[in-house]
């Protein structure tokens, strides 16, 4: 007997491809209604944050509860009030908006707890997918094979599941990147707390937008003075050249889609260190000044024609990439899994559950791709075409 009261005599067996939280929520979620679950991620090293703060949506708290996931303490940091500064630091509006931001390293501890080591695989790239009547074999590059009633891409903005289903199908650049960075509470000086602790703070310039927002600390810590602030700064590259000098990490590579923390190189950042002097007011200088490692990656969109394809299927960013001002990659990825849970839980028929599944995810995967466009060229000043 599963944990919602469905018997299933002949577990089915599911192969998640990609390690991150949309492949732990997927995999959570189709094992609390009684699937078996493989997990395989191509880094050999254990995942650490990529991505820095994200905004805690109900879909990721529904997907907690819906795999029984218990946080130990506090998932998130909450802000109070949202405030708009001008150059100078002055207060030009504030409003009363409570709301919670957690962190990667929060969710994904909390994940990654949850499910059984033992089914959780790195060092799996995969290389090969192949589909008779209804299993799916999936071999890798390190010479493993495994098969299962459905293959799960969750593999991320570089879906090697979504290269092999639709090979024509990539992310585009949006026309801008965001610089990002993270601050222990403690290292923050005295004159900049006011306006920053335990708010969502903006800075809206006619072809950019800063904010701010606290997060948990690297260990999860969301005790006051353990925690950490996380910052973002949108800015405009030009395809070419701009861009290229930007991906281009401190080693001369030039990435595809970001430079992680502590890559990012020595001529870049100190462009974007004396862009932050001239530009960002007094607060946010204090952030910058005191981020030792900044990291920036490209904003990108996409959206795929269809997310089922058989008994292989894509969710999340592998699937849409929504821009960053929506706050609903996270959310979405959480969303996706615990559809497919709902819509595969007991069904004699799961090709049909899947279609009915891809239906409504893909509807609202759209609308929060042209809401993202939206508010994204608008913030930025970018004309839509």
């Amino acid at each position: 007997m599963d944990p919602h009261g469905k018997s299933s005599p002949t577990p089915r067996k599911a192969l998640v491809i990609g390690g991150s939280l949309g492949g732990l929520f997927t995999a959570t979620a189709l094992r609390a209604v009684g699937w078996e679950v493989d997990v395989f991620e191509r880094s050999t090293a254990d995942l650490d944050s990529r991505g820095g703060g994200i905004v805690l949506q109900p879909e990721v708290l529904r997907a907690f509860s819906f795999a029984g996931i218990s946080a130990h303490g506090a998932l998130g940091v909450r802000s109070h009030d949202r405030l708009f500064l001008d150059h100078g630091g002055e207060v030009l509006d504030r409003q009363l908006m409570p709301q919670t931001q957690t962190s990667w390293n929060t969710l994904y501890a909390a994940l990654l707890d949850h499910f059984p080591a033992e089914h959780y695989h790195r060092g799996a790239a995969l290389s090969g997918i192949e589909q008779h009547e209804h299993t799916v074999h999936a071999t890798f590059a390190n010479g493993r094979k495994a098969h299962g009633d459905l293959l799960v891409g969750a593999d991320g903005a570089g879906s090697t599941v979504r290269q092999l289903m639709l090979p024509g199908v990539a992310p585009s650049y949006a026309g801008y990147v965001v610089w990002r960075g993270l601050v222990d509470e403690c290292r923050l000086p005295a004159a900049a707390r006011p306006l920053l602790h335990e708010n969502f703070v903006f800075q809206q310039d006619r072809d950019s937008m800063m904010l701010q927002y606290m997060v948990p600390g690297a260990d999860g810590a969301t005790a006051s003075g353990r925690r950490r602030f996380n910052w973002l700064w949108y800015l405009k590259a030009e395809p070419g050249v701009a861009l290229d000098a930007v991906l281009t990490d401190r080693n001369g590579k030039r990435r595809s889609h970001s430079i992680p923390p502590g890559m990012l190189s020595a001529e870049q950042e100190r462009w974007f260190r004396q862009t932050a002097a001239a530009r960002a007011n007094p607060a946010f200088r204090a952030l910058i000044d005191n981020t030792d490692q900044i990291f920036v990656q490209a904003i990108q969109d996409l959206q795929v024609p269809r997310m089922v394809f058989g008994r292989v299927l894509l969710t999340g960013d592998a699937a849409f990439i929504p821009r960053p001002h929506t706050a609903g990659s996270t959310a979405k990825a959480a969303a996706n899994a615990v559809a497919l849970a709902k819509a595969l839980d007991g069904t004699a028929d799961p090709d049909h559950a899947l279609e009915i599944w891809q239906q409504g995810e893909h509807a609202q995967g759209e609308q929060m791709i042209r809401w993202g466009i939206r508010m994204g060229n608008r913030i930025m000043g970018i004309a839509m075409h």
